[in-house]
C-alpha cells in the first residue's frame, strides 16, 4: 500500500466483479479467489473471512500478536472486528442454488461461520488463537473505527491488556446493486472533493492493528484519542452541515487532549458524493479552519464501507512513519465552494498528529486521533 500511495497509483478500475453489469469503478482486491484456508479453520471459508486470513498474514502481524500473547496470555488479548457485509457473497451464491422444489438452501451453506457478522472476529480468534472478549461492530462505513474505541474503553476498564482491532469488507451484488439504485456509484473511478465529482467507487479489504495497554514496542504510531457521535440525521443522507461529523472530531480532540493546531493532517471521510464532501468541508472548516491539509484515500482504494475505517489509520499511520502526506488519485480540480486545504498531490512532510474520519449511513460518525510513535 505505501509504494501505491508514494507512487499516486490507484486501485480503481471498470467493474469486473461476477456477472454485474454496472458502468462504474471498483477496487477489486486480486487474487482473492485463489486464497486458501487454513484447514482447521475450512468451515469458514467465505470471500471475506479469506480477506481477513490474507490480511492477518501480511506485514508479520501475526507473529506480532503471537509475541504479544506470550506477554498477556490467550485470554487476556480481545479481538474487536468489524464489518458491514460480512459473507453476504456466500448467501447470495447459496441463494441461486436454493431446491427448486422447496426453497431450501444448499446443505453445504454454512450461516454462522461466514453470513453471521460474528463470523469474522470468530475466524480471527481462532486464527490467532486468541481467548479474550470478541465481538463484530456492524455500523455501516464507521465500523472499524469504531472499534478503535471499543478495544481502548476494554482495555482501561481492565477487560484485557491487548486487543486486535480491524475487520474487513467483500464485494458483493447486494452492495454494488443497492448503492447503484441509491444512485450513488460513479460512472468512473471516484473523485473526492472534485468539482465534477459523482459519486463512490465500492472497493473491498481488510486490515488489522493491534493496541496494548503500554503502547507497544518500538516507533508503533499510538491511538491518542477517539470521538464518536450519532446524529441519526437519515437514513443515508449526512447532516448538511456536518453536525454530528463536527461533534465527533471535537471529541476526538478532547479525548487525546489537544487542539486543533495539534494536527498535522485529516484523512477525510471523502467518499466523493456531493452531499458527503460538502457537509464534511462544513464541519472540518468548522473545527480546523482552512490551513489543516487534508485528502481522502477512496480515490486510489476506493470506499471500502465497513473496512474504510481501519485500512485509512494504516494509510495514516504510513504518512507518519514515511513522511508523506498522501494526495488524492482521480481528483483534478477541487471544488471552489468547498474550503480545506485538500491535496490533489503528495506533499513531503512528516506529521506528528492526524485525524482520521469515517462517517456511517444513520449518522454513525466516528474519528480518531493518531500520533507518531516515538
Amino acid at each position: 500500500m505505501a509504494d501505491g500511495l508514494r507512487e499516486r497509483r490507484s486501485g480503481l478500475a471498470p467493474c469486473d466483479f461476477e456477472a454485474v453489469r454496472l458502468d462504474t469503478h471498483i477496487g477489486r482486491v486480486p487474487g482473492v479467489e485463489s486464497v486458501a484456508m487454513r484447514s482447521d479453520l475450512a468451515r469458514f471459508d467465505c470471500r471475506n473471512n479469506r480477506l481477513a486470513q490474507w490480511a492477518l498474514e501480511l506485514d508479520g502481524f501475526a507473529d506480532a500478536v503471537r509475541s504479544a500473547r506470550e506477554r498477556y496470555g490467550a485470554s487476556r488479548i480481545g479481538v474487536f472486528a468489524g464489518t458491514s457485509t460480512s459473507g453476504i457473497l456466500q448467501a447470495e451464491t447459496a441463494y441461486r442454488r436454493r431446491d427448486p422444489d422447496t426453497g431450501a438452501l444448499p446443505a453445504d451453506f454454512r450461516y454462522a461461520e461466514t453470513l453471521n457478522t460474528f463470523s469474522l472476529a470468530d475466524f480471527v480468534r481462532r486464527y490467532l488463537g486468541l481467548e479474550g472478549p470478541a465481538f463484530v461492530v456492524s455500523s455501516a462505513c464507521s465500523s472499524t473505527a469504531k472499534v478503535f474505541g471499543n478495544a481502548a474503553r476494554m482495555i482501561a476498564a481492565g477487560m484485557c491488556g491487548a486487543a486486535v482491532v480491524g475487520g474487513a469488507d467483500s464485494l458483493c451484488s447486494t452492495t454494488l446493486y443497492g448503492f447503484h439504485s441509491l444512485e450513488l456509484t460513479a460512472s468512473g473511478p471516484c473523485r473526492p472533493f472534485d468539482a465534477g465529482r459523482d459519486g463512490i467507487s465500492i472497493g473491498e479489504g481488510a486490515g488489522f492493528a493491534l493496541i496494548e495497554h503500554e503502547g507497544g514496542a518500538g516507533g508503533a504510531p499510538r491511538l491518542l484519542g477517539i470521538g464518536e457521535s450519532s446524529d441519526g440525521y437519515h437514513m443515508s443522507t449526512p447532516h448538511p452541515e456536518g453536525a454530528g461529523a463536527r461533534l465527533a472530531m471535537e471529541r476526538a480532540l478532547a479525548s487525546a487532549g489537544l487542539a486543533p493546531g495539534d494536527i498535522d493532517y485529516i484523512n477525510l471521510h471523502g467518499t466523493a458524493t456531493r452531499t458527503n464532501d460538502a457537509a464534511e468541508d462544513l464541519a472540518v472548516c468548522g473545527v480546523f479552519g482552512t490551513a489543516t491539509p487534508c485528502s481522502s484515500s477512496k480515490g486510489a482504494i476506493g470506499h471500502l464501507l465497513g473496512a474504510a475505517g481501519i485500512n485509512e489509520a494504516l494509510i495514516c499511520a504510513i504518512a507518519m512513519e514515511q513522511g508523506f502526506l498522501p494526495g488524492s488519485p482521480h481528483t483534478r480540480r477541487v471544488d471552489a465552494a468547498l474550503r480545506c486545504r485538500y491535496l490533489i498531490d503528495n506533499v513531503a512532510s512528516r506529521p506528528r498528529r492526524v485525524v482520521t474520519n469515517s462517517f456511517g449511513f444513520g449518522g454513525s460518525n466516528c474519528a480518531l486521533v493518531l500520533g507518531a510513535g516515538n
